[in-house]
């Protein structure tokens, strides 16, 4: 039935995008159109914190201080474009940066934020051996990413290894890499103990209930979740994740790739941010850790 399903989805999702005239895409607007405009539009990912969401009315998140951070240095005003998150990346970069989306063809964003600055990514091709995302330029590097566990010092001592996860019960998002990874690692050992929850929020408040005895996600959304909790019960640990393949990353942005002038504003800009320390301060504001990129590692 979901199969069918999702047929059905595809087929329904053609057939609007053959009925859109051609016409209807959004231009890509460069970089000259940009600054006459006095607006530049980013793309953050919707209820995504500590890095892009929305609280009693406000924006908040170090990608939207970012953003507006990066278009006050160009002299421009910022206009957020919140995006729902889609099934991949690749639906990401289409929708928001190269084509829009079939529901909203003339909405594009100039630049999109926590795009992972990898270029075994870049350059990845699609089934019919063509780079997939030959129209987009993945560019400025702005922060290291990592998984993170933390966990309730009251039902667990320590985490050495992920193996004391064969008797102590962890909560993880529905459809995660950390869901994938501990279920499967160890020949699957883990799987018993992993519980499912729609969020890492609602994972990390299964913890605090006592539900699970720690939890995996993102470090930022660790970070997050550990200091609105004010907890000192509920720590950090510091394990390694065998077998577990990229454990660390980039995180970076992405421009169509007709739009270079604006990628090297944006990085010129990006580079004060990050060298006089206003980047790391902004995430100390929420909370967060914050790690250079690889291409500042050097720097500092």
């Amino acid at each position: 039935m979901r199969r069918i399903l999702l047929w059905l989805s595809a087929v329904l999702s053609l057939s609007c995008l053959l009925a859109i005239p051609a016409h209807a895409q959004a231009p890509v607007r460069d970089f000259d159109s940009i600054t006459a405009s006095g607006v530049l539009k980013v793309a953050v990912y919707q209820d995504f914190a500590p890095y892009s969401f929305q609280e009693n009315g406000q924006e908040r998140g170090v990608d939207v201080e970012l953003a507006r951070a990066l278009a006050e240095g160009l002299g421009l005003r910022l206009e957020l474009i919140w995006a729902p998150p889609g099934e991949k990346l690749d639906d990401d970069l289409r929708d928001y940066i190269w084509r829009g989306h079939y529901l909203r063809p003339h909405l594009l964003a100039d630049v999109m934020l926590r795009v992972p600055y990898d270029r075994d990514f870049a350059y990845m091709s699609n089934e019919f051996g063509e780079l997939a995302n030959d129209l987009v330029v993945m560019f400025g590097p702005y922060q290291r990413e990592r998984w993170q566990v933390a966990y309730d010092r009251r039902r667990l001592e320590a985490v050495p290894s992920v193996a004391v996860f064969q008797q102590h019960p962890i909560g993880v998002e529905v459809d995660s890499v950390p869901s994938f990874y501990l279920s499967s690692v160890f020949d699957g050992m883990l799987s018993r103990q992993l519980h499912h929850f729609p969020t890492p929020q609602a994972a990390f408040a299964g913890m605090q209930a006592g539900e699970v005895d720690a939890v995996m996600a993102l470090r930022g959304e660790i970070d997050w979740q550990l200091g609105q909790a004010a907890d000192d019960r509920l720590a950090l640990a510091q394990n390694a994740y065998p077998k577990l393949g990229k454990q660390v990353w980039d995180i970076g942005m992405a421009v169509h790739q007709s739009n270079r002038q604006l990628a090297y504003a944006l990085e010129e800009q990006l580079e004060e941010l990050i060298l006089d320390g206003r980047l790391k301060a902004l995430y100390g504001r929420y909370g967060l850790q914050y790690e250079l990129p690889g291409l500042y590692q050097d720097v500092e």
